[in-house]
């Protein structure tokens, strides 16, 4: 049974998934919900447009566990951001807001990129031990979406507890008090996005909020809400995940030295290396999609209305498609970049391209100057099913 709950989990899910990828990659788990764990399952599902993100066509067993965000969140209206809405209106406001997100826009914020890594960096090493979540692997990636999107400056500590809150909505288990606890995360954020939307509108700038305000394509615009779910995912998914990435990636090199020694050796190496990080730590767990006719996978029937939940991490292991040496870390893997940990399909991240380069620049510089750093103590893991990443990671960087 996959139980994401069991002591040891988050520190370890990888000889779980193994199991269940063995032993029931279809698998109807104790919540209802159903979960694929191989990779040529997982991937074609990404890519059938005839699926859906939008919750409210799940069936009324499926919606059981939204009974909890209908007594605590009912004042909140639902959430219409690209990750939860299906085509048409899915294509419309995704072409309205990837323009900002296109190879030559993002390459253009290597150079602020570089300089806010190069400012952690400095600081990190003037103390000789420093925590790399809070040092770099959150901060970076937090700054760079604010420079972005031309948010104010704000609460770093206070954003940061509320977007922890609302991501947590996404584990496939959730308790009472975190739901309540993410609905009102979710006022807090709302209202911050809203302010910043109005203070935009009287201070346009030259930066992607006012640009998100301004578009229209072909006479189509945003209307309020739809301006501010987006805006607020990008707030929220432009540093959650990453922050992952960078922490978790430079942990999981600390703890490969032979793939350390590789990467310092042959710098070359690096692009490859992010595709086989992102691969191995997987910074997003788990996607999901709901069945809108009844599946059969693998001889199993899934019902229409049905949650699936994607289990990218175990996807991105298995040893049916990567090999028996999928459970190793091989920064010079051939065909890395076939992760699955952006999706795929329509839903594929949009933020890709940024979140890659944010990577490379922080994994880079890191190990040119602190490849000999060591971990003090253990990890501190986030607590999170699906966006697993560490908490606190104190190095000795002397």
């Amino acid at each position: 049974m996959f139980n994401p709950l069991q002591e040891g989990y988050i520190e370890n899910p990888w000889p779980h998934l193994a199991e269940l990828r063995s032993s029931d990659p279809v698998h109807h788990l104790f919540t209802g919900q159903w979960g694929l764990f191989r990779h040529d399952d997982i991937f074609a599902l990404l890519r059938d447009p005839s699926l859906s993100v939008d919750d409210a066509k799940a069936n009324l067993d499926e919606m059981a566990r939204t009974a909890m965000f209908d007594e605590h969140a009912s004042d909140l209206e639902p959430n219409r951001s690209i990750l939860n809405i299906d085509p048409p209106d899915h294509t419309r406001l995704r072409r309205l807001v990837s323009k900002a997100f296109t190879p030559r826009t993002v390459e253009q914020l290597r150079p602020l990129i570089q300089r806010l890594v190069d400012e952690a960096l400095d600081a990190m090493g003037a103390d000789g031990q420093a925590d790399l979540v809070t040092g770099l692997a959150f901060p970076l990636p937090f700054d760079v979406i604010s420079e972005m999107l031309g948010m104010p400056d704000s609460d770093k500590a206070q954003i940061r507890d509320w977007s922890a809150a609302i991501v947590k909505t996404i584990d496939p288990v959730i308790t009472e008090d975190e739901v309540i606890a993410a609905a009102d995360a979710s006022r807090n954020m709302n209202r911050l996005i809203a302010d910043v939307i109005e203070w935009k509108r009287a201070n346009p700038a030259d930066d992607l909020l006012t640009a998100l305000i301004d578009a229209e394509d072909d006479g189509d615009r945003m209307s309020a809400g739809e301006l501010r779910d987006q805006v607020s995912l990008l707030f929220i998914a432009g540093h959650e995940t990453t922050v992952n990435l960078i922490g978790t990636g430079i942990y999981e090199l600390l703890r490969h030295p032979d793939q350390l020694t590789r990467l310092v050796a042959d710098p070359s190496l690096m692009t490859n290396a992010v595709e086989e990080l992102l691969r191995y730590v997987a910074p997003v767990q788990i996607t999901r999609r709901i069945a809108t006719s009844d599946l059969e996978i693998r001889g199993r029937q899934i019902p229409k209305g049905s949650f699936v939940l994607c289990s990218l991490a175990s996807a991105n292991r298995d040893p049916e498609f990567w090999g028996l040496d999928g459970e190793t870390l091989d920064l010079g893997r051939a065909n890395a970049s076939q992760h699955v940990s952006f999706g795929s399909g329509v839903h594929y991240c949009l933020g890709a391209s940024l979140a890659k380069l944010e990577a490379e620049v922080a994994i880079a510089s890191f190990v040119d100057r602190f490849a000999g750093a060591t971990i003090v103590g253990d990890p501190e893991w986030n607590g999170r099913i699906n966006l697993r990443g560490l908490e606190k990671l104190v190095l000795d960087l002397s």
